[in-house]
């Protein structure tokens, strides 16, 4: 037997075709998509268990419920003919243009929903989302897996975030199926007094309800900033709704003024200029920058706070 077939290694060059298999490599790769798998099945996993909660459930019927109350109020009272409110002009935004076009139902119902309904269960859910999980004690339980503290504050945010766009939608699902069915459809009249056609109209709907539920960024951020104080879920709840009623207050209160632009309520009517011809961006772009501005703060002080916690329960 020769020495090659004793030793086949032996002379085999750069240029051989035998090749040790890259092993680490194919372990990085596996590392890596192990990891994305696991940090998406977190976020898909709390959005399961989020709107599968008896709790967000009732949130959202009540919001689903508030158009269907403002619709039949609507109907009733313009029965015998007369103008919503007694042509007072009374009531939320677009209301008067209900009885001519049911699509302005989802307008009403959003204006009349943003400043107390929405926020309000955004904040409940928020409140809830680390704090509910310590007076439960599982939150211990979901740091032992990898996930890391910051990528699961960034989760538990993403799914508020996605409660907020639900929500918002189904509001305006909900008016535009009553409006459907109490009133007429068709070619819609604009603030400015210009017509668009219902099709238009039903884009500038989808941009109005994603308006509004990008006015909940901050507020959400708020939120779940609070939930990183404490343990007990109610108290972080109640804390959130407690200091948006105080900012809705303090925005009535005409000696300040000055401090209105930064509350992050003060643009929140400012989705009505969507319906304008052309549409006006300048207050809306503040709000979205208000928002995003809360977001930074507060998301920052959050994760600030839960990184450094000490995790009991």
């Amino acid at each position: 037997m020769s020495q090659a077939e004793l030793n086949p290694l032996q002379g085999r060059g750069a240029g051989s075709d035998l090749r040790l298999p890259p092993r680490g490599r194919d372990q990085q790769q596996r590392t890596v998509g192990s990891r994305t798998t696991f940090h998406g099945s977190l976020l898909r996993n709390e959005l399961r268990v989020t709107f599968r909660r008896w709790r967000t459930l009732a949130l959202l019927a009540v919001l689903a419920a508030v158009p269907i109350l403002v619709g039949i109020a609507v109907k009733i009272e313009t029965g015998d003919g007369e103008s919503v409110g007694g042509g007072g002009g009374e009531g939320p935004a677009f209301i008067s243009q209900i009885t001519n076009n049911g699509l302005f139902l989802v307008f009403t119902a959003l204006a009349a929903t943003l400043p107390f309904f929405l926020p309000m269960a955004v904040g409940v859910v928020a409140g809830d989302a680390i704090a509910g999980e310590s007076s439960a004690g599982t939150l211990r339980y979901l740091l032992v897996a990898p996930a890391g503290r910051t990528r699961l504050l960034f989760t538990k945010y993403a799914t508020v975030i996605a409660f907020c766009v639900a929500a918002t939608l189904v509001v305006a699902v909900s008016a535009l199926l009553v409006g459907a069915l109490l009133f007429p459809l068709g070619d819609l009249t604009t603030i400015s007094g210009t017509r668009i056609s219902f099709a238009e109209g039903l884009g500038r709907a989808l941009l109005i309800a994603l308006a509004v539920a990008a006015s909940l960024i901050g507020i959400a951020a708020l939120g779940l900033f609070v939930s990183t104080l404490t343990t007990s879920g109610i108290a972080a709840m109640a804390t959130t709704v407690g200091l948006l009623i105080t900012v809705q207050i303090l925005g009535q209160i005409p000696q300040l003024d000055a401090l209105h632009p930064y509350f992050f309520s003060n643009y929140w009517l400012s989705f009505a200029d969507l319906m304008r011809e052309p549409i006006y961006w300048d207050d809306l772009t503040k709000n979205l920058g208000l928002q995003a501005l809360y977001a930074v703060v507060f998301g920052s002080a959050a994760w600030a706070r839960f990184t450094t916690k000490d995790i009991t329960a």
